[in-house]
């Protein structure tokens, strides 16, 4: 069974800074809670309670809750209105999806002089004749019943007939007491036989199969029932989870100390060797907040962590991070690392210089011919043997 504890409720109140003294609004669904406790002395100023989807059985604790003005319990397992009264400032309760049969237990309700809504959609009691008339007339105060406005006309037709439509509701609610009790024994047989089944199946995922498999009847002890099982599944997750072996921690360095390099994120990127610096482009995505990356320039490698996924990039020469700059673009939102080399690369900066030399004069043309037409190809059939060579012996 799930319990309402101090460490759950500071959790669901980080809107407050984690203060539940003064908390004013809080959500607990979905935590399969089974009873209503400590939220009434722990949270005097509450004005909003949130607790559907639990496995919530009967409204208690809650009297001390006077400034409680909305109060949410759907997909529970209730199965009647109480304890409510305490609850002095309630202006809209809603009851959705629940198990109600007792709808006479909603008098309670009647000295809320400040409830306005009242939602009971999804209960067997919606089911019963003249159920609306009957909440109508029994709740002079409400504005609308199950999402729908009540007019001055419908109220004043529904106290007319209370009466009436009270006994009826009486006889049916009668009846569907006897069925419910007929139903919690019929279950209870039901979820015996059951386990007597799955204990004699060894193989576990079989005993698993055949609880999901069998039939089921929509009430409250089988939702709990249902999940209590969610709960073991989870729990055996977890077991094989911790049992896997650990995942093996990426490796930053080499045994020499040498950086790796990693992209980790596989961001595209533009890494270019200038002569005083290297110029590293890294495209981060565009609308991702800047709190989310950081930049470690160090003197033989920068490492950028983009939501806790590492690019690294080692070079050649080392740098000096103290004059080095990182900046983001505003439009594209691209990172850019200018990295201030400790040492210029004279052989780059030569080679700039010449690459951006005036040009070549007419003389200098002149001569590039004479030595291009001295490396051609020589025709050597033109070639005539002088008149006084003698004769080859």
């Amino acid at each position: 069974m799930v319990l309402i504890t101090e460490e759950l409720v500071r959790k669901k109140s980080e809107h407050n800074e984690r203060l539940i003294s003064t908390l004013e609004e809080i959500s607990l669904h979905q935590e399969d809670i089974e009873v209503i406790e400590h939220i009434q002395n722990w949270c005097r100023d509450l004005k909003i309670l949130l607790l559907q989807s639990n496995l919530i059985g009967r409204l208690e604790n809650l009297h001390k809750l006077k400034r409680l003005e909305y109060l949410n319990v759907a997909i529970n397992n209730i199965e009647r209105v109480e304890n409510l009264e305490g609850c002095e400032s309630l202006g809209k309760l809603d009851l959705t999806l629940n198990f109600i049969g007792e709808l006479t237990s909603v008098e309670s309700l009647c000295g809320n002089h400040n409830l306005r809504e009242l939602i009971l959609i999804g209960n067997p009691c919606v089911d019963y004749p003249h159920y609306r008339e009957y909440v109508v007339g029994t709740l002079p105060q409400l504005n609308s019943l199950d999402c729908v406005e009540i007019t001055p006309s419908e109220r004043l037709q529904a106290l007319r007939e209370l009466a009436k439509n009270r006994a009826i509701v009486v006889q049916k609610q009668t009846d569907q007491a006897i069925e419910r009790d007929e139903q919690r024994i019929r279950v209870a047989e039901q979820q015996s036989a059951l386990a007597q089944h799955c204990a004699g199946i060894d193989d576990e995922e079989e005993r698993i199969k055949a609880f999901w498999q069998a039939k089921s009847e929509h009430c409250p002890e089988i939702r709990t029932e249902i999940a209590r099982q969610h709960r073991l599944g989870r729990e055996r997750h977890e077991t094989k989870s911790a049992l896997d072996p650990p995942k093996r921690e990426r490796n930053l360095f080499a045994p020499c100390g040498r950086p790796y390099n990693l992209n980790q994120g596989k961001l595209p990127f533009n890494f270019q060797d200038e002569a005083d610096h290297y110029l590293l482009q890294l495209e981060v995505y565009r609308h991702l907040d800047t709190s989310l990356i950081d930049v470690d320039v160090q003197t033989n490698y920068t490492r950028v962590t983009v939501k806790k996924k590492i690019f690294q990039i080692a070079y050649n020469e080392e740098v000096k991070p103290d004059e080095s700059t990182v900046q983001r673009s505003q439009i594209t939102g691209h990172l850019m690392v200018t990295l201030k080399k400790l040492k210029v690369n004279e052989l780059l900066t030569t080679k700039k210089s010449q690459g951006k030399s005036s040009a070549p004069s007419d003389t200098e043309k002149m001569a590039g011919k004479q030595e291009e037409k001295l490396r051609a190809v020589v025709d050597i059939s033109n070639i005539c043997p002088p008149a006084d060579l003698p004769d080859l012996i």
